[in-house]
């Protein structure tokens, strides 16, 4: 039995792992890649302690930090299916098959983007279509993109772009913007900005990049098309929590419940980090710090443990 498994080789799992490896804790991290969602943006600026440096670059360096600690286990190349209760401890069943038997677990699963599912979205993600402005705004400066998603999360993609934009076209499906009015309101002051309501994305186009994307107007039912250099898909994400569905507390957003001083869940030996909980705000250097203060807890809750059950023999 170990005494935790890691689920997630994003920065949330990864800085879980160091930091467990160096508590000289037995733990056992899975994951299918490294990098978390970030592993398929062109450049990533805002890592902090470097500059600049791809999504694939960045995996690398999280697996690479991974690999040089002592005493972890990486079961890489392989995914969490579900996590059960089980007597003391917990049960990890995974895609392959394996069984894994812990005392505690962390999930760090992250979460994914929900996706327009149109053609095109595929072929040209990492290339002009985005999905996270605040990673990858200052990459169209000087370019006319595209929001699609009249939410928070598409007024708030068109005020990251802001500073770097040249046009900034907002695409809403209904006849109404759905986000807080405060930021309605500054959207609608700015110039650069035009909002297109009745909009039903149809297809991104591209070259060698982005070069376009076609929509449906759906009050006049005719085919238009916006020439742009990038397309940002705002429509939402999709916590990766199925694998704790019946076992901790999950919201209406499907978003792992946790206290935020010691992101322990509602289950006692389950903490959570990172996107798949209800974490203010996702970002990589959020969920690392959070991962390793979830770990240092889970390690004072393993120290107790131990203490108590010494002075139950004794």
């Amino acid at each position: 039995m170990y005494d935790l498994v890691i689920i997630g080789g994003g920065p949330g799992g990864v800085a879980a792992g160091v930091y467990a490896a160096r508590k000289k804790m037995k733990t056992a991290l899975v994951t299918e890649t490294f990098g978390g969602q970030s592993l398929v943006s062109a450049d990533v600026q805002n890592w902090i302690g470097t500059k600049s440096v791809s999504g694939y670059d960045l995996g690398k360096m999280l697996e690479e930090h991974l690999r040089a600690q002592e005493g972890i286990e990486i079961m890489d190349g392989d995914l969490v299916t579900k996590v059960e209760k089980s007597g003391s401890g917990f049960v990890v069943r995974t895609k392959s098959g394996k069984t894994i038997e812990a005392r505690y677990v962390l999930v760090a699963s992250g979460s994914r983007r929900r996706r327009l599912g149109i053609p095109g979205e595929d072929e040209w993600e990492g290339k002009g279509v985005a999905y996270c402005s605040i990673c990858d705004a200052p990459l169209f400066k000087g370019k006319d993109v595209a929001v699609v998603g009249g939410g928070n999360a598409g007024l708030e993609a068109a005020i990251d772009l802001l500073p770097y934009a040249a046009k900034i076209y907002l695409l809403e499906y209904s006849d109404t913007l759905r986000g807080d009015q405060i930021t309605q309101d500054k959207i609608k002051k700015e110039k650069n900005v035009h909002v297109i309501y009745r909009a039903q994305s149809l297809e991104v186009k591209g070259e060698k990049m982005v070069t376009g994307l076609r929509y449906l107007d759906t009050a006049l039912n005719q085919e238009k098309e916006l020439a742009v250099g990038g397309v940002f898909v705002e429509i939402g994400i999709v916590p990766n929590s199925e694998i704790v569905k019946g076992v901790v507390e999950i919201n209406k957003f499907g978003e792992v419940v946790v206290d935020h001083q010691t992101y322990r869940t509602s289950e006692p030996g389950i903490w959570a980090v990172g996107d798949v909980t209800d974490v203010l705000y996702k970002q990589n250097n959020i969920s690392a710090g959070d991962a390793v203060k979830a770990v240092l807890n889970i390690y004072d809750s393993m120290v107790k443990s131990h203490a108590e059950a010494g002075t139950a023999r004794a």
